[in-house]
């Protein structure tokens, strides 16, 4: 397999790595707070933009791939912010299987 090679200088993105942590409602459900689980170096790309209509209403859809440097912490459902943008991730992946790297596809306000 060919080995990703991808300049450290493109890592420009500073971004929080959040994870999900339910509390109680106090009525059985649970509510997620957002908590900060690190805050790290990233390169984001734009791959897609796609309209769906839910509802009579028209609604625009995201998807980015975020570059980040290999963590063992990184796992679907989490998110990172970067200001008042929110990228969930719906998977990841390594691209070259070489541990330096790892792909996030995340879409941007998603839930």
């Amino acid at each position: 397999m060919n080995m990703t090679f991808l300049d450290p200088g493109q890592f420009t993105a500073r971004l929080d790595l959040e994870a999900a942590t339910p509390t109680p409602d106090g009525q059985g459900g649970a509510a997620l707070a957002w908590t900060v689980a690190a805050s790290l170096w990233a390169r984001i790309e734009p791959t897609s933009f796609t309209f769906t209509e839910t509802a009579g209403q028209m609604r625009g859809q995201l998807t980015h791939r975020i570059w980040i440097r290999a963590r063992q912490d990184v796992a679907e459902g989490m998110r990172f912010r970067k200001g008042a943008r929110v990228f969930t991730i719906r998977a990841v992946r390594d691209p070259d299987e070489t541990g330096r790297y790892l792909v996030c596809l995340c879409e941007e306000g998603a839930l």
